[in-house]
Order: C-alpha cells, then structure tokens, then sequence
C-alpha cells in the first residue's frame, strides 16, 4: 500500500511539558485512519505538525514522501483540511467565502462543489456572522471534499452538525476512499469512527496506546457479557480480566478478556447461570474502557 503520512517518533514539547512521545503511524492511500483521543491527548498537536504549522522536537513526519516542515507548499497543493472550528470573515455571504476559497485552489471541482452546497442544505447568501456553528463548520467541508486532494485531514470535522449533515459527511468521505484517496479522521464521535475508519489509532497523553483495525481493537476486550445467575456476582469485581462492571441484583454486565474466559465462567457457572448473552463490545466502550482503566462499578 501507499504511505501517504509517514510519522515516525514524533516528539514536541511545549516547555517541560511532553505533549508528544514518539508517536508512530502511517496513512494510506485508499484507507481512512480514525484518529482518537480525548481534548489534550496529543490529536490536534499532531495535526498541526502534519500541517508544518509546528515544528517537531524529536523523529520524522513526512506526506508523500516529503517532510512535511521543509516542503510545506508541495505538500498543501494535494491536500485538503478541515479544522474542527471554522472562523470566517463576518461580513462576506456565504457563496462568496466558498468562491474566495476556490480561487485560493487550483484543484476544486466546481460542479462538485454546487453538489455539496444542496446536499448540505447551505444557504450561500446569508453574511456568516449569521450562521451557527454548525453551518459555518459547512463551509469549511465543502471547500475541503470540492477539492481534488490525494489526502484529507479532517479534525473534528463534523462539531456542530446535525445528524442528517453528519450522514452526509460519512458518505462523502465513504466516495474519497472508494476513490483511492487517503483520510486521517480525528473524531470524538465514536459512532462516526466506527462507520468509516479501516484503522484505529488511539493517543493519551502525548502515546499512542493502541493501533490497529477495529476488529483488531475490539479482540482486546474480546466480549461483551450479559449474565443473570441466581446467586449474587459481586465476586465479579475481583477478577482482573472483566472490566466496566454493572451489577444490579443478580445480573451483570462486563467486559471480559480472552485471558480470563475459563475462570470466570467457572465463577458463573458455581452460581447457576439462568441467562447469558454475549456480543462484540462497540468502540464507545472500547475507548472508555481505555481511557478510563476499566473502573469497575
């Protein structure tokens, strides 16, 4: 496959404080990398280096071969990007930002462009200090999926949106990778990653935690569980491999890992299983469950 991003150790430092610790991933071309982490985790750190707007302290970024701080304009001719905040010009309509936008560009597609301003219900001839959040953040996405990009950086690129203006961004970028194009998603709606990315990657505290495809992800606490026995399962909290534990009466629900399968349904057995229901845990509990260690309740 194609590396479009290439980083490699990524170190940056603000002063004393570490906010990245030779962070490691790859992009490529044809493939969407969900990109997650809390506020202050490293994400947008990391864009900004990948943009060249920050300089690396430590290891090697580069987009198409090229490092990304010395080959800056190179880079941005074939890459799109949508920030997770958009702040435009409050005098200037709507249509008029987006044709400013287009003529800064050698690569939007103007038909597309009109295509995405009806999908998104975006009213062009309101001045955009009339607009909400969500409909100055379309702005931002119809410049960015009008362009002909080979990589898209998209960081929280669906804040303020409705749900009907969410559907339509996943469709789009559904076509982009259908296209062979390559897309770094940072999201922090779960639901949104969990439709689209081939490859999650989870940062905390400046550290890439976990890498890999959501079926990947999802083996590390390998099942959801769901037991009603008729006996009390408080014993549950002792157990090492079952984590995000709820107990109410004699039923509980929990994640459990592969390692601990034998012991705990012999703990479940010795008090009468009366129901069982097993399933994959979604990537909401995946990453709470990382983030949160696993706190049992």
């Amino acid at each position: 496959m194609t590396e479009m991003i290439k980083i490699e150790n990524l170190k940056k430092s603000f002063g004393k404080f570490q906010a990245l610790k030779d962070v490691t991933f790859t992009v490529n071309a044809g493939e969407v990398v969900g990109f997650l982490g809390p506020n202050g985790s490293g994400k947008s750190t990391t864009i900004r280096t990948l943009l060249g707007l920050l300089r690396r302290d430590g290891g090697t970024v580069t987009i198409f071969d090229q490092d990304v701080f010395t080959a800056t304009d190179a880079i941005h001719e074939k890459i799109a990007y949508v920030p997770g905040e958009t702040n435009v010009w409050d005098n200037m309509r709507g249509g008029d930002i987006l044709a400013l936008f287009a003529k800064l560009r050698k690569n939007v597609n103007l038909d597309k462009q009109a295509e995405l301003i009806k999908a998104f219900n975006f009213d062009v001839n309101k001045k955009s200090k009339a607009y909400s959040k969500g409909n100055k953040q379309k702005i931002a996405l119809i410049s960015a999926l009008a362009t002909e990009a080979d990589l898209y950086i998209f960081d929280e690129p669906t804040s303020g949106l409705d749900p009907l203006m969410e559907n339509v961004f996943q469709n789009e970028v559904k076509r982009l990778k259908k296209a062979g194009k390559a897309i770094l998603l940072s999201s922090q709606i779960l639901s949104e990653v969990e439709k689209l990315a081939d490859t999650i990657v989870i940062i905390k505290n400046g550290e890439i935690i976990e890498r890999g495809s959501l079926q990947e992800l999802k083996s590390i606490t390998q099942s959801k569980m769901s037991v009603t026995t008729k006996s009390e399962l408080t014993g549950l909290r002792e157990f090492s491999s079952v984590s995000q534990l709820q107990i109410s009466g004699n039923t509980a629900t929990f994640l459990l890992d592969d390692a601990g399968i034998t012991a705990v349904m012999s703990y479940l057995a010795a008090r009468e299983i009366i129901k069982i229901e097993t399933q994959k845990p979604t990537l909401d509990e995946l990453f709470m469950d990382k983030y949160e260690g696993g706190e049992q309740a």
